[in-house]
Order: C-alpha cells, then structure tokens, then sequence
C-alpha cells in the first residue's frame, strides 16, 4: 500500500521497543468488512452513512481541498492500512472536537485545529478518535442508546443535527466508559508514534484545554469533548505515562502553522463571536505567550476584552489593538475596534480617525455602511 512506508520513517529502535510498551498486547486489526445490512451494526451503518451525506450539503462543512487534503493524509498515517475506510470532514465550529463514527466518517472541528499548536496535538486527538474506531466502541454505546430507547439523540452525535450547542448535552448521556478511554489513549499513543509524532504532545493537549476550564466562572464543561472524557488532570498524567514509553518523534510545529494561516482570522472571529469571553482570554493569552509577533491573536484578544468590558478591560483592548498595528499585518478591524472604544469614550478625533482608517484598509467591509455612518456622527 502506498502510505505504508510512513510506518518506519522517524521510528527508531528505542521508539519500537516504547511502542510496544504503550499499546501492550494490542496489535492493529484488519481492515474492518462492513457488516450486513440486515444486522444490528449494519444498520448503524447505513444510518451513518446517511448523516455523512447531509454532512456533506451542511453549511458547516469547510470546503477546502488543500486543508482536507492536509488532514486527510494525517488521519491516513495514523490509521495505516485503514486509510482507505477513513473519510475526513472539515466542519466549522470554534469548539475543540472530533469523532468518528463506525463508517468511517470522521469529523474535525475548527475550534480543535485553532487551538493545536502543532500537527502531532492534532495527531493525538486523531489518533484517540480512530482508536475507538479499531475498537469497535462506538458499536456499544449504540446498543446502550437502544437499551434507553435513545436511539436518535445517539445518532445525533455523529451528524449536525439540530443546534451544534446541543452536542454537548448529548455527549454526556452517550460517554465511553473509563476502560475505553483509556484504551482509545494507549491506542492514540501508539498510532502517533508509530507515525513518528512526538507522543508527549498528547498530554500537553489537555494540559492547554485546561486553562481554559480554570477560567470558566461556573466551573463547568461547556465543550462536547469534555462531556466524554475523564477529568483532564487524570487524562494528562496517563497520557505521560504513555509518551514515556514511547519517545522521540516530531511535533511539526512549522508545517502545521503553514496550513493553519490562511484560515486564522475567520477561525479567531469565530472564537470570539462564542461569547464565551474568559475562556476565550485563556486560550489567546497562551496564543500570544507562544507566538507574540502574531498580530492576529492580539486583535482577537482585544476583541474578547472589548466586548467583556469589565474592570479595566477596554484598557487591555486598546493595547492589544495598539501592539497587533505594531507588529505588522493587523487586520483592519484592529483600527475598527479602537474606534469603537473612543467613541464610548467621546474621544471624537481618535473615533474618527481609527474608523477612517479601518474603511481605508478594507473599503469593501460588510459593514462599511454602519461605519461611515459613525463618521458623518462624528463630525456633527
């Protein structure tokens, strides 16, 4: 098969050897034959594979060849001799998931590839998704979903149906138990390396999320994947148990950044049009921390303090616009959000001038009108 040699590129034998530690005495099955039609699981099948079409005409679904392409091929080194049974959908949504049903249909979601830092985090979220594809889990949570006449919520996990807030809800009446979430994670450690990704980027995934659970105001669980999985404290001690059985590899750092670009703006206008502002504050902080030349991650954090608007937050906004415009290529809506802060403050001249120059820089903004009307205002 053409994608099989990736098997032994990065891996050498100290990285076998941990391996083999990681996954115990699981070996990777044969490709799995679809069952038939008239059987219990071939039913799930046809279901899914029904969802799969409607994900496919979804408003949702990202339409991008080069990125799913990019994360396509990912999915396919890990899944090795899978990879033909393995079909990646893009979906946009600021939240962190992926799934993946029994077919095959694999979903990622935007708001995961926003927050991996590199291609081996995503790798880790990929890797636990089609371990419980091997395994054949998701088969009985179908049968625990009929055994509570829930049936048609379950499927909804797998497509989009219904509001996309909704999953969440869903997701923690349909959890896999602790065994199969463990052996997802030694399955997803394994597969990693195997592909030659650096495990311990698994255990760092969570280690991120983290931060932003801490911010929540209420504590909770606001997010699907958190709904499914055992608290991330006991996540990420495993997920290092099994990195240290298992090192070497690569994170892929610069090549991951390469196909994030070009989506990172539409992605950060989503996170912050979340509304979920200190969560979101987190998340850019660590952004910012890991990469402060990157001007779009300050706008977006600007963004998220001028909407919260509480304490000294509109403060923090206009450094974050004032440091984006300083580092080169900010977007133009660093100069939008300055003028929205100066007109609260009834500082006409600043207002003015940051709304002429953020019309300047994008004369074909969608909301161009609004702001020209703000300027005629202004100068009343």
């Amino acid at each position: 098969m053409k994608r099989r040699g990736f098997l032994a590129a990065g891996c050498a034998g100290c990285l076998a050897v941990g391996v083999a530690r990681a996954q115990g005495a699981w070996q990777m099955p044969a490709r799995l034959a679809r069952p038939e039609a008239g059987s219990e699981e071939g039913g799930l099948w046809s279901l899914m594979d029904r969802e799969e079409t409607k994900l496919r005409r979804s408003p949702f679904a990202l339409r991008d060849e080069k990125l799913t392409a990019y994360v396509q091929d990912l999915a396919c080194r890990l899944a090795a001799d899978h990879c033909p049974d393995v079909r990646v959908h893009l979906v946009r949504t600021p939240l962190f998931n992926a799934s993946m049903a029994p077919n095959g249909m694999m979903q990622v979601w935007t708001g995961l590839m926003l927050r991996a830092d590199n291609e081996a985090q995503l790798a880790a979220v990929l890797g636990h998704e089609i371990g419980h594809y091997l395994q054949r889990h998701s088969v009985e949570r179908l049968r625990d979903a009929k055994a509570r006449s829930a049936f048609g919520q379950f499927i909804g996990l797998f497509g989009l149906v219904g509001a996309v807030g909704q999953i969440g809800m869903l997701a923690g009446q349909f959890a896999y138990g602790r065994e199969h979430e463990r052996e997802a994670d030694a399955i997803g450690v394994a597969l990693m390396a195997r592909a030659g990704y650096d495990a311990a980027e698994a255990a760092r995934v969570w280690e991120n999320l983290r931060l932003e659970i801490r911010e929540r105001p209420d504590g909770g669980y606001a997010n699907p994947l958190f709904a499914t999985h055992p608290p991330a404290e006991e996540r990420m001690a495993h997920l290092a148990e099994l990195a240290r059985a298992a090192p070497g590899g690569q994170a892929h750092e610069a090549r991951w950044r390469t196909h994030l670009q070009p989506f990172l703006h539409e992605w950060l206008d989503d996170e912050v049009k979340r509304g979920q502002h200190e969560e979101s504050i987190a998340l850019l902080t660590r952004l910012v921390a890991r990469s402060p030349e990157t001007a779009e991650y300050l706008w977006a954090r600007g963004e998220v303090f001028r909407l919260r608007a509480v304490g000294g937050d509109l403060d923090l906004a206009i450094a974050d616009y004032l440091n984006a415009l300083a580092a080169g290529n900010a977007p133009p809506e660093a100069h939008r959000g300055l003028g929205f802060i100066y007109k609260a403050r009834n500082d006409a001249a600043r207002a003015r001038a940051s709304f002429q120059r953020y019309l300047d820089a994008a004369p074909q903004a969608p909301d161009s009108a609004m702001i020209k009307s703000y300027l005629e205002e202004l100068r009343t």
